[in-house]
């Protein structure tokens, strides 16, 4: 078993009261401005919008369920707007990697689809403490059997290029918290965005 999997059977065992107890201004890093980042939308959108979020932190969740539906609808779908999502790992990290894992395994048509069900488990997960069983139920509703899960979070080339993603972002990019948000290069918000908020962004980048 890898170090990966034995954090990750660790952290679970635990995960009631490390997520209960985890902060979102806390983490290990970001996906930075990489080829591996993932983005929906037109790729030659007027306004790019960059998200800094990781699976384990409440505000990015709560944004994600709440607000960003009816931002991707208005904007993302509407080829407004290009997103691009980078991951980012806060407490406790070997869950938030996990997830991250997973929806890579998953393949880039179904990425989002697995982020999106992660961030829907959130409350699942804190309620519970089984952070093994609510990844793996994701897994599974992506297409992926249990055996490939456990492969999937146990792959540690995988692991050392989302640290990579990370530490790249830690430097580069600056990022400490979760969610930011980044529009057309300049640093919005850090901490969840309204869709007033949001709008008002877009407006801003849209004059430059």
């Amino acid at each position: 078993m890898s170090n990966l999997s034995r954090r990750l059977l660790m952290v679970a065992a635990v995960a009631g009261a490390a997520l209960t107890l985890a902060s979102c201004n806390q983490g290990g890093g970001a996906g930075g401005a990489s080829p591996d980042a993932m983005t929906m939308g037109r790729a030659d959108a007027p306004v790019h919008m960059e998200e800094y979020a990781s699976t384990t932190c409440s505000h990015c969740g709560r944004f994600a369920v709440d607000v960003f539906p009816a931002f991707k609808a208005k904007y993302i779908d509407t080829g407004k707007v290009k997103y691009t999502f980078h991951e980012f790992l806060t407490p406790p990290e070997a869950i938030a990697a996990a997830g991250f894992l997973t929806a890579r395994c998953a393949g880039k048509d179904k990425y989002f689809s697995v982020i999106d069900a992660l961030f829907h488990s959130q409350e699942e997960m804190f309620r519970t403490g089984d952070a093994r069983g609510t990844l793996l139920k994701v897994a599974q509703s992506a297409g992926m059997t249990e055996a490939q899960f456990n492969a999937c979070v146990s792959d540690e080339k995988a692991a050392t290029a989302l640290n990579a993603r990370v530490e790249k972002a830690i430097k580069s990019a600056n990022i400490s918290s979760t969610p930011t948000f980044i529009f057309n290069g300049k640093k919005v918000k850090e901490g969840e965005m309204t869709m007033e908020e949001l709008d008002a962004a877009v407006a801003a980048a849209s004059k430059k």
